[in-house]
């Protein structure tokens, strides 16, 4: 049975007349014919009763008509809610760490340049929830460093980004153009939440034994940038962060990059293991672009030093 033969039946019911139902069909009148008798012959009743000058529908007729406007209809809604869904605005749901770190910020307004047509949606988690979300399908595609990621999760190195510490604009490392490592031996070193950042808390803590000492870790957390910022104004610690770290938000602090060694941080592009989706493959060539451009992954490049206190930039 075909769609074509019950729309055929339903235009014949509603004409009772071979000549203007096949003009409504925009067919010839003898094919509407053949068409009704095969339905007929496919579900092994009459439909119709016909005579030179007279059609009818017959009892089980009546009965299929009432079912075939139903197929019908349902397919009618079926095709405009598929037309809807093809013009409906894809959505890209994100994974972001914080928004104080401006990696895929960056990467989203070059997709949003180059594919407008996107609608994304940003989540904030740390890596180890980006994993979970990833894998169950809440998240598309998200940003960290890569270093225990899942089977199921697949990556991409995107950016090598300096490492340095946010200090006072008054600190005593503010006159340095890089500080070393080792010199952080005596300075209480503020961590991120464990449940949120744990792979830098591991690559700092790495970082300082592999200059010789192990970091004195400030005994408290924060749960926002503004309050972390407060503690490095107090001379309390200082914060290790990458230089994508937006310093701007936090006046009266300055960032410097951290040198022997010089460190940078893998920042990297999450997503399920599998050939990604056209608007997930969108975001990480939008990436790819403008880590090209930017020289995101050129280990040969200083690391940023911005003097200018931050807030005023």
């Amino acid at each position: 049975m075909e769609l074509r033969q019950l729309r055929y039946f339903v235009t014949l019911a509603e004409e009772l007349h071979f000549g203007r139902a096949a003009t409504r069909e925009h067919i010839v009148q003898s094919a509407l014919s053949q068409q009704i008798q095969r339905l007929e012959r496919e579900i092994g009743v009459r439909l119709l009763n016909r005579s030179t000058h007279h059609v009818e529908l017959t009892p089980a007729g009546v009965v299929f008509l009432v079912e075939a406007r139903q197929i019908l209809d349902h397919v009618g809604r079926a095709a405009h809610a598929a037309r809807s869904a093809a013009a409906s605005s894809p959505t890209v749901r994100v994974g972001i760490i914080d928004a104080s770190y401006d990696s895929m910020p960056q990467i989203l307004r070059a997709v949003q340049q180059s594919h407008p047509e996107l609608t994304i949606h940003q989540v904030e988690a740390g890596t180890p929830e980006q994993y979970r979300q990833l894998a169950d399908g809440r998240l598309d595609i998200g940003i960290g460093r890569a270093s225990q990621a899942p089977p199921e999760v697949a990556s991409e190195l995107i950016r090598l980004d300096p490492l340095g510490v946010l200090i006072p604009d008054d600190h005593r490392f503010a006159a340095l153009d890089g500080v070393p490592v080792a010199d952080l031996v005596n300075e209480p070193l503020l961590l991120g939440e464990d449940s949120q950042t744990p792979e830098l808390n591991q690559f700092v803590t790495e970082l300082c034994r592999s200059a010789g000492f192990s970091p004195t870790i400030y005994e408290g957390t924060v749960e926002s940038n503004r309050a972390a910022a407060d503690l490095v104004l107090q001379h309390r610690c200082v914060l290790c962060v990458p230089s994508s770290y937006r310093t701007s938000s936090q006046p009266g602090t300055i960032w410097r990059p951290l040198i022997e060694p010089t460190t940078r941080y893998p920042w990297s592009l999450l997503w399920r293991s599998s050939d990604p989706p056209r608007h997930v493959a969108a975001v990480i060539d939008s990436a790819r672009r403008l880590a090209r451009r930017l020289d995101w992954l050129d280990t040969s490049a200083s690391p940023t030093n911005d003097h200018r206190r931050a807030g005023t930039s």
